[in-house]
């Protein structure tokens, strides 16, 4: 059931208005549809003397094909690169001169560009980060030369034994050669085979307005920023289309195959991944699985640390985790250890999510689990830059934009008849086991 505090996401906003989505001590949020559908949600606070402005776009790596695999990745490295106005030296040299920190990733869903100032150099970040969003040169030596560089980091992930699994893991659940199951940066093959107008097309096709979404906090004026987003981002006409933003991702429910894989590296330890399939994005069940997950292997206090770590000794790390996308998830464990150990924490790690699944957790763990998941919450949210990343995801990807205290009021609400039924649902379900070692 839908709370009645929830507030739409920009997508059901017309173009041109102005509407504030949260108000409380200390802090304001607004949000602002330019046209084309770009759009600006900022978060004033109070008591901070810096920034932090992010670009959130639409596409990520399963919205590629096959033969795309690697562009948004790539087009993230490219976009630093110059533009008609800043070579890619420019680029950095902006906000290096004044002490700012600057950077972007690429996941299978959204790509963000972000910056994080002192307030007074906000405008300058925001016509940054315009600048390059809509006017990247994608120089073909540019290309050329950031085609090596990628491959010198694909090269670095297949050398990171957690990466591997992960990757491996996902392959397995969702089958290697689909979206969801690729990897984000690409294969060897792929980057290789990737040409520049390939990657152009692509730049034109996802990189539109309304599929974008400016987002800002710290000590900075709504409207003013209203004000430096039309001018950084009105170059070249590029808000000048009539689209209303693109709304949160959807689609039919993805398939998950259990079953399980194994690849030998000589790594030093087995690391493994056992999960299954988990909950979609927005599914309201998804604080009640945060708390399961938190109780099995969310701290030093939970089931899988205590018996696995600190009773028998077999792993140095142990965690519980929780994937979700707009259509399916991912729920699992993952852990390394010496070889030697692997049989007997796998036999471990599936008796506790068979208890979990047969019993749920106790009214303790519970309590436990909510407390942690109230204080990460909050302690996560004590600066400009991860308020800015909270906005810009929640307004790319979620239907409904639940306030801070919505979300706590939700985690409070979890009750052990809840967590109950979905950990008989989901932890009894089949197995996806990925394996990685010597």
């Amino acid at each position: 059931m839908r709370s009645a505090e929830y507030t739409p996401s920009g997508a059901a906003q017309r173009v041109g208005t102005t509407l504030t989505l949260e108000e409380g001590p200390g802090s304001v949020v607004r949000r602002t549809v330019l046209p084309g559908g770009l759009r600006v949600v900022t978060e004033q606070m109070a008591g901070v003397r810096s920034a932090a402005v992010g670009v959130w776009v639409g596409v990520g790596s399963r919205d590629e094909t096959a033969r795309l695999h690697g562009a948004s990745h790539f087009l993230e490295h490219l976009l630093f690169k110059g533009t008609p106005e800043r070579t890619a030296l420019e680029i950095s040299l902006a906000l290096d001169a004044v002490g700012g920190e600057f950077n972007a990733f690429t996941t299978k869903e959204y790509t963000c560009f972000h910056a994080r100032v002192l307030d007074e150099d906000l405008p300058l970040a925001v016509d940054v980060l315009g600048d390059m969003i809509t006017s990247s040169l994608l120089a073909p030596d540019d290309v050329e030369a950031e085609r090596d560089v990628i491959l010198d980091e694909i090269a670095m992930h297949d050398d990171d034994p957690d990466d591997v699994v992960h990757n491996l893991f996902a392959a397995q659940a969702f089958g290697e050669d689909t979206p969801l199951g690729r990897g984000i940066a690409g294969t060897t093959g792929s980057i290789e085979a990737l040409t520049r107008d390939q990657v152009r097309r692509f730049y034109k096709k996802h990189y539109r307005p309304a599929n974008m979404v400016v987002s800002a906090a710290g000590n900075l004026d709504h409207a003013d920023v209203v004000r430096q987003v039309r001018k950084a981002f009105g170059r070249r006409g590029f808000l000048s289309g009539n689209e209303s933003p693109v709304p949160p991702r959807g689609g039919r429910a993805v398939r998950v195959s259990s079953g399980s894989v194994s690849v030998s590296r000589p790594f030093e330890q087995a690391n493994l991944v056992l999960g299954l399939p988990g909950l979609a994005r927005d599914d309201d069940r998804r604080f009640a699985l945060s708390v399961l997950t938190t109780a099995l292997g969310g701290g030093t206090s939970s089931r899988l640390f205590q018996e696995v770590r600190e009773r028998r000794g077999l792993a140095y790390s142990v965690y519980a985790f929780t994937g979700s996308y707009a259509e399916t998830g991912l729920v699992g464990v993952a852990a390394g250890c010496l070889p030697t150990k692997l049989d007997e924490l796998l036999k471990v790690v599936r008796s506790e999510l068979a208890v979990l699944a047969r019993d749920g957790i106790r009214d303790d763990e519970l309590a436990v689990g909510k407390g942690q998941l109230r204080g990460g919450l909050v302690l996560g949210l004590e600066d400009p830059a991860s308020r800015m990343s909270r906005l810009g995801k929640a307004e790319l990807t979620h239907v409904d934009l639940l306030s801070i205290d919505e979300v706590l009021a939700r985690i409070d609400g979890v009750t052990l008849d809840e967590c109950r039924a979905v950990a008989a649902e989901i932890f009894a379900g089949p197995e996806i086991l990925a394996v990685v070692g010597p």
